[in-house]
């Protein structure tokens, strides 16, 4: 599941017993990511308030195509399946969602959504390569300033996110395995493979 050892959900006390069962609730089960955090509860509640304060400002569709742009870019197979399967449920059928997942630039999006995939990949890769230039090509497919800061922010807490679970060898949990069709299970699993087992 992950390189470093988490409280067990048998085990679980205290604050990470409190974690573990929100997101049992949640999710049906415990995530891999939930035990990872588990090691720093409060870091785990100080980002879920961040990044819900950062999706709350943003159109739902708008937030997930970024965040699968950035996840890509991160190599991030966790969060390519969990943002995917949010796009897949809420927005495109499988087939388009692995046509944008591959190259969003020949799926059949609208310019704002392959502008706001192209900044997210551009933040997520070279955030110091961004130039006024990058920021003008948005404004020209009509995000406001307000609009272009909420796809920053939002690729910079997928970084975040991606960059913690892959550091520590989370794989993504194996509930992916049924609840995505194998082939957006193929093409969102861009680094590290979906667990074997639960």
């Amino acid at each position: 599941m992950a390189y470093i050892t988490t409280p067990s959900e048998v085990a679980a006390e205290g604050a990470v017993r409190e974690l573990y069962d929100a997101d049992r609730e949640q999710y049906g089960y415990v995530p891999n990511f939930t035990k990872v955090f588990s090691l720093r509860p409060e870091v785990y509640q100080a980002w879920a308030g961040l990044n819900g304060a950062i999706k709350s400002g943003m159109a739902l569709r708008t937030y997930e195509l970024a965040t699968l742009a950035a996840a890509r870019r991160r190599r991030s197979s966790y969060c390519c399946l969990a943002h995917g399967k949010v796009l897949r449920d809420k927005f495109f059928a499988p087939g388009a969602l692995a046509q944008i997942a591959d190259d969003h630039h020949t799926a059949d999006l609208d310019p704002v959504d392959v502008a706001v995939m192209d900044f997210a990949d551009r933040v997520a890769e070279a955030p110091t390569q961004v130039t006024a230039d990058d920021i003008d090509a948005l404004r020209d497919v009509g995000l406001s300033d307000r609009d272009i800061f909420d796809v920053v922010l939002a690729t910079a807490a997928r970084c975040f996110f991606s960059t913690v679970l892959d550091a520590v060898g989370a794989e993504a949990d194996t509930q992916f395995r049924t609840s995505l069709e194998p082939e957006l299970q193929a093409v969102l699993t861009v680094g590290r493979p979906i667990a074997a087992t639960g």
